[in-house]
């Protein structure tokens, strides 16, 4: 079992962007980012004015956090979750149902600003 907390893109913007709140909750926790993150985050590095510079910055948190792939085991809590949102009339967006499903798959708190993930049954979220 992995420990620790698990950021969405948000969390992990919001380190970016010196948030104090959220630097001094997560101190001295395990940060691990799931790699549906790490996609957005480079999207978001790529886009920018400055990618050469966040493209590094980006590329350093990674090395010194743990960061968690998608495997066959996630895609299957990817189909339970959808299905359940599905049947609740309650979509979220496709990145973010692989952001619940390494989370329910690992069984670990994700840190997180979005709201929609609390439709998501037995997922534990914390936001700052």
């Amino acid at each position: 079992m992995t420990s620790g907390k698990l950021l969405d893109t948000n969390a992990v913007a919001a380190l970016f962007n010196e948030n104090g709140v959220l630097k001094t909750a997560l101190a001295g926790t395990t940060l691990i980012i799931p790699a549906p993150v790490v996609g957005e985050l480079y999207f978001d590095a790529y886009k920018s004015g400055h990618i050469k510079d966040n493209v590094q910055r980006l590329q350093g948190f990674l090395a010194q956090n743990k960061v968690l792939p998608c495997d066959a085991e996630t895609g299957k809590w990817y189909g339970q979750i959808k299905q359940e949102l599905k049947s609740k009339g309650s979509p979220i967006p496709g990145n973010d149902v692989w952001i619940a499903a390494v989370a329910r798959q690992y069984h670990l708190t994700l840190v997180t600003r979005d709201g929609h993930f609390q439709r998501i049954a037995d997922l534990s979220t914390e936001s700052w």
